[in-house]
C-alpha cells in the first residue's frame, strides 16, 4: 500500500505543468516586450511625418482631359500646404473623375466630376449631403451649396457634368479650391 494512487500521481503533474506553461508565457512576453521597446528607442522614427505620401497626377489629368466628355477640371495656383493624395478617372462610371487633396489644415478636400445624374451623384460623392437651397460665389459663379454629417459640398453643374469640391475642410477651403479650377 505503499505505492501512491495513479490518478494522484498526474494530478501533480499536470498542476506543475500548468504552473510553468502559465511562468514560461509570462517570461516570454517580457522578453518580448524588451524587444520590441529596444527597437523603438533605437530605430529611428518621425512621429510628425505625414502618413499620407503625396500623388503626381498630371498624366492622369491629361489622359482624363483627352477622354472624358467634359472640360476636366484640376486646381491651378493653390498656396502652398495643399496635398495631393489620390487620383482616379474611370470612363465606365459615367466619366467620373477624383481628384483628393489634403488642405494645409490637414482637412480632406476632393474634386470630383462625372455625367451621372446629380442628385445621385453628389449624394454619393459627399457621403450623403443634401441641397441646402443656397448659393456660394466663387470666382463669380454660383455653386450650390451641400450640408452633409461627414462632408459638405460645392457643387456646379454646366458642360454637361456636374463638378463638385467636398470634404471635410471647412466651406472657405472648398471654395478656395474651387476658384482654382481650371479646366486647361
Amino acid at each position: 500500500m505503499g505505492r501512491a494512487e495513479p490518478h494522484a500521481t498526474i494530478e501533480r503533474v499536470a498542476s506543475k505543468r500548468g504552473k510553468q506553461t502559465v511562468r514560461d508565457m509570462v517570461l516570454s512576453m517580457i522578453v518580448i516586450s524588451a524587444v520590441a521597446g529596444v527597437i523603438y528607442l533605437f530605430i529611428p522614427h518621425d512621429d510628425t511625418a505625414a502618413p499620407v505620401k503625396a500623388v503626381d497626377y498630371r498624366v492622369e489629368l491629361l489622359t482624363a482631359r483627352r477622354a472624358a466628355p467634359y472640360p476636366v477640371a484640376a486646381p491651378d495656383g493653390l498656396p502652398k500646404g495643399w496635398k495631393p493624395t489620390s487620383v482616379s478617372y474611370e470612363r465606365q462610371a459615367d466619366d467620373s473623375w477624383h481628384l483628393g487633396f489634403l488642405d494645409p489644415d490637414g482637412k480632406y478636400v476632393a474634386v470630383e466630376q462625372s455625367t451621372a445624374p446629380v442628385q445621385k451623384y453628389v449624394t454619393q460623392v459627399s457621403q450623403r449631403a443634401t441641397d441646402t437651397g443656397r448659393t456660394h460665389e466663387v470666382a463669380g459663379e454660383a455653386w450650390a451649396h451641400w450640408k452633409g454629417p461627414k462632408y459638405d459640398a460645392l457643387v456646379l453643374h454646366q458642360d454637361g457634368a456636374t463638378t463638385v469640391v467636398t470634404g471635410s475642410a471647412s466651406t472657405q477651403r472648398l471654395a478656395q479650391m474651387a476658384a482654382a479650377l481650371k479646366t486647361s
